[in-house]
């Protein structure tokens, strides 16, 4: 879950959901608002009319019957009742008032009581999607002396209007349940649909440090995406060209090399001199190693051979059966037990790079293997004097070695690490170096789980 929060789906898809849930709470909000306001002007208008029918029905009935009258006509809300005694009227009309003399007409005295009724501050329950709540009541609810044009003199009562029987019965919970789960939903598929095109341009950017012979990305999706999908392939083209006349440049060049240094070799063979000849032809090998690894190096960046899969143990035993056969001193121990996707010749430089450094400068290759949560991991170890810390970065740059002397018999020409980790790149693995505790340099290889066959 972490993980997938840290992701852009994550972040987008929480920052839609919360997002849509937070308008949606405020439009619900102002919603109730403006319904429970509509609700008591209704209620207010429809209590004027009432009580305009309500007093002049009155005046109409007889004076004997007007009791019983109001006895069977009057309704929870509004009351009209006879007064009994003197009452405090207030200055001023209220607007209920005032609406309901403009109503009546001259002919009618209103007179608004200062006193509210007790009814008024009973707190109300109100049922929203936010659940209830208790509120006094905020429309009409006052009382008003009415007098009659047969002077007789009423009171009308204003109040509250009786609780819905319907109110509670709406299943908020289940409503507010299904409402975020459809939006959960739909953010969900906007986020997806969103990083879906990043996600795809990242797994292509992948497969391009891999194999820069991977097809082209399909010119779909938006104009944009298109747009972008166009320029990454565009971007692979000109790398696939570059890399293609630069490894045509160094094979054309190594190629004619080769006739001039014969040509040299085979003078050097009149030289008189045999202690002069020998350095001659130690300096010409070395030529001809230099240029060998040279086009090697620039091959190790050159995707062109097909990946396929392997069985990786069987490929590391030829590599260390070659070696000794070679009569170098290399110990295999372990197996992987897996099936990888890769290049075999490709991979077969790595590891022969990596077990001829370690007989060159420690004597012997001690390479171990072993599979790890469906990665494998190779262990060179030789008995050499190892690296310092402060240069172990750096013996993976071209040309670079440890050994200050240019002689072959101390060391070659500095670029077997950096190929063995260009290929080991290509596999999506790692190289890295260490010196070991008990003495001589360790070397590990990792290839990852994504290259193991299914």
């Amino acid at each position: 879950m972490k993980a997938f929060f840290g992701s852009m789906t994550g972040r987008v898809f929480l920052t839609l959901l919360l997002g849509i849930v937070l308008s949606a709470a405020l439009t619900q909000w102002l919603a109730d608002a403006e319904r429970q306001r509509v609700i008591e002007e209704y209620r207010d208008m429809h209590a004027l009319e009432r009580a305009e029918q309500l007093i002049m029905a009155a005046e109409v009935v007889p004076a004997s019957a007007r009791l019983a009258y109001l006895a069977v006509a009057n309704r929870p809300g509004i009351l009209l009742e006879e007064v009994t005694g003197a009452l405090a009227h207030s200055n001023a009309h209220s607007v209920f008032a005032a609406a309901l003399a403009q109503r009546l007409g001259r002919a009618y005295q209103l007179a608004s009581i200062s006193a509210r009724p007790a009814a008024c501050d009973v707190p109300r329950t109100q049922s929203t999607m936010f659940g209830e709540t208790k509120a006094p009541w905020r429309g009409v609810c006052e009382s008003i002396d009415v007098r009659l044009r047969d002077g007789e003199q009423l009171r009308l009562s204003v109040l509250p209007p009786r609780p819905s029987p319907f109110a509670g019965k709406t299943d908020y919970r289940t409503i507010i349940a299904l409402f975020l789960v459809s939006i959960a939903f739909l953010a969900y598929l906007v986020a997806r649909m969103t990083t879906r095109p990043l996600k795809q341009l990242a797994q292509a950017a992948k497969d391009l440090g891999n194999d820069i012979n991977h097809p082209p990305l399909k010119l779909a999706g938006a104009s944009e995406i298109r747009q972008a999908s166009a320029a990454f392939n565009a971007m692979q083209a000109r790398i696939r060209q570059y890399i293609f006349q630069r490894t045509q440049m160094l094979a054309a060049i190594t190629h004619d090399l080769q006739t001039p240094l014969t040509r040299l070799r085979l003078r050097l063979e009149k030289v008189s001199d045999p202690e002069l000849q020998e350095r001659l032809v130690g300096d010409l090998s070395a030529m001809q190693a230099m240029v060998k690894e040279g086009l090697d190096l620039a091959r190790s960046v050159d995707t062109t051979e097909a990946m396929q899969p392997l069985d990786f143990d069987s490929l590391l035993d030829s590599v260390c059966s070659d070696a000794s056969d070679a009569g170098q001193h290399v110990v295999l121990n372990g197996r992987a037990a897996m099936a990888l996707l890769g290049r075999p010749m490709g991979l077969r430089r790595c590891l022969v790079n990596l077990i001829d450094n370690a007989v060159k400068y420690g004597q012997e290759a001690v390479v171990t293997v072993e599979r790890m949560a469906g990665a494998a991991r190779i262990h060179i170890r030789d008995a050499g004097p190892g690296i310092a810390s402060a240069e172990q970065a750096r013996v993976f740059e071209p040309f670079y070695r440890v050994e200050s002397s240019r002689s072959r018999e101390s060391g070659g020409t500095g670029l077997g690490l950096t190929i063995a980790r260009n290929i080991a790149e290509q596999h999506g693995g790692t190289l890295a170096l260490a010196n070991h505790p008990d003495g001589g340099l360790l070397v590990t290889l990792v290839l990852p789980e994504y290259y193991a066959a299914k």
